[in-house]
């Protein structure tokens, strides 16, 4: 009876009383068969675009049978390897040495198969209809996270550059993972550093940027501020708290010019003060003559300011048995008018001294009286002149008025 052969690896199987004195001999060459389905290696070259059938031939060694086949060869066009149909087998294909390999595809005769990808070597095995690639294929370079142990990988086996910001889950970077002076400018986003970000005292000068402001001494300067508290803009001027130079005016009449610099005029002035009355019959004197207005006004001006000025005369003193006569005002045109002393009446019992003279302020209500006490007094300025003595025939004559003006210079 002849013999027959197994499905898969196509081994002789010997019925009973057959092969006698050749026995031993085909049981060495099946050993030789399961020999190389489990251990053997082939290398076979591919055919560029076209299609290498891998045979497995009865009781002879063939290259359908090895367990690891490795291919050779350049593909720039599609090509395939098939393997014979109706075999059960496991399969190595080592395929580091081909180039071009993503254009592989190796499946049965009449079966099914896959396409060799990236992986350099694969593991597959056919279940008599099709080829079926090993879905972990680990021998092929694709390894899955079942077969990494839990802290395995270590910093040699991570290529450089090779973890991108798709591997780094969010909020994964603490500040351990820094290295000390490595964030730079292009690494900070814009309107990313908030006030509570920047310590306390940490903006110095060097920190901030320049404005239009020029560095410098400036007097009496003009600034601008912006709602930042920033200075934007600064220039010397009229403006500020310049020097106040003094002019004082005695005369009877004048011109009051401001300084180039000036903005403002403090000014003290006094009207003329009252002549005194004449002595009247035996002991009894004239009366005194009144006080000119003494008292204050602020004035501020845009130079140039050029205004007449008039200072009040003193009032002469009455004649024996005579009233005198009132002090004259002092003003400034269109800024004040301080009035003068009354005179007094003419000497005899029970005299009335003159009144005090009053604002006559033209329309400037900011004019403030200055009681004697605090006066500036200069030339007897807006004093009173007295009554005459018992037997003198005339009275005292009014002290002059005056101004006292001090100017902001802007100096």
């Amino acid at each position: 009876m002849a013999s027959n052969y197994s499905s898969d690896l196509k081994l002789e199987l010997m019925t009973t009383g057959e092969n006698a004195g050749t026995w031993g001999d085909k049981t060495n060459t099946n050993l030789n068969l399961i020999q190389q389905a489990i251990a053997g290696y082939e290398a076979v070259a591919l055919s560029n675009g076209g299609t290498v059938t891998l045979v497995m031939s009865d009781a002879a060694l063939s290259n359908a049978r090895n367990m690891v086949i490795k291919f050779t060869g350049t593909l720039t066009g599609a090509s395939a390897v098939h393997i014979p149909n109706s075999i059960e087998k496991f399969y190595i294909f080592d395929c580091s040495a081909v180039t071009g390999v993503t254009n592989l595809t190796i499946k049965t005769v009449s079966g099914t198969g896959f396409t060799v990808g990236e992986a350099k070597i694969v593991a597959a095995y056919a279940d008599g209809t099709n080829l079926n690639e090993i879905a972990l294929n680990t021998i092929g370079g694709t390894i899955g996270t079942a077969q990494i142990d839990n802290d395995a990988i270590t910093n040699a086996k991570i290529a450089d550059d090779a973890i991108q910001a798709a591997q780094i889950s969010d909020n994964a970077v603490v500040t351990a993972g820094i290295l000390d002076a490595n964030v730079t400018t292009a690494k900070i986003a814009a309107d990313a550093v908030t006030t509570a970000k920047i310590a306390d005292d940490a903006v110095g000068a060097d920190q901030l940027a320049n404005t239009a402001v020029t560095a410098g001494t400036y007097t009496a300067a003009t600034i601008t501020v912006d709602a930042q508290g920033r200075l934007t803009a600064a220039s010397s001027g009229s403006a500020g708290g310049g020097g106040f130079e003094p002019k004082t005016f005695t005369n009877s009449s004048g011109t009051l010019t401001s300084n180039a610099n000036g903005s403002f005029f403090g000014i003290y002035a006094a009207g003329g003060g009252g002549g005194g009355a004449g002595s009247g019959p035996d002991t009894t004197s004239g009366g005194g003559g009144g006080s000119g207005f003494y008292g204050y006004i602020g004035h501020p001006f845009t130079h140039p300011f050029s205004q007449p000025f008039t200072i009040g005369s003193g009032g002469s003193g009455g004649a024996r048995f005579s009233s005198s006569s009132a002090g004259g005002a002092t003003s400034l045109a269109n800024v004040f008018n301080f009035n003068g002393g009354n005179g007094a009446n003419r000497g005899q019992p029970g005299s009335v001294p003159g009144q005090s003279g009053n604002t006559g302020t033209s329309g400037n209500p900011s004019a403030i009286s200055i009681s004697s006490p605090f006066r500036f007094v200069i030339n007897n300025a807006g004093q009173p002149g007295g009554g005459g003595s018992p037997g003198s025939t005339t009275g005292q004559t009014g002290g002059g008025g005056a101004i006292y003006v001090f100017e902001n210079t802007g100096a």
